[in-house]
């Protein structure tokens, strides 16, 4: 009993902070930088920290579907939404974007590695399918 009371006070308070999607959770957590938009695409978000302990923080807290690295850039893939943590000066830059945008934009840096099954708005696959 106790257990599931603990459990609904976390799930409420997770709703309550939007604490419940990495892309709020990054908004929460990281200082937001407009200057680092890319269109109205990406909303850019900067650290001081080091890409390395920013990505090491974002999926301890949620497990991507997929992820890419690639030396210090780390592109990590949650259903419908990307996020890609940069070197940046002194720090980290932050980028989170729809896949819809996202995987159009890095496809030839995660190749497969970014499996495009949630938020596909592409149609293909044969006789019948997408129609």
């Amino acid at each position: 009993m106790l257990t599931a009371l603990v459990g609904v006070v976390v799930s409420c308070s997770g709703l309550a902070f939007g604490t419940f999607s990495p892309r709020s959770y990054v908004e929460r957590t990281y200082t937001r930088s407009v200057v680092d938009d890319i269109g109205s695409d990406a909303k850019g978000f900067r650290s001081d920290r080091a890409p390395r302990q920013v990505m090491q923080e974002l999926t301890r807290t949620f497990r991507p579907d997929d992820q890419h690295t690639q030396a210090d850039r780390y592109y990590l893939r949650y259903g419908d939404d990307s996020v890609v943590i940069l070197p940046y000066a002194l720090g980290t830059l932050i980028l989170v974007e729809r896949m819809t945008t996202a995987y159009p934009r890095y496809r030839s840096t995660v190749g497969n590695s970014w499996s495009w099954t949630r938020g596909s708005t592409t149609r293909g696959g044969g006789p019948g399918t997408g129609k």
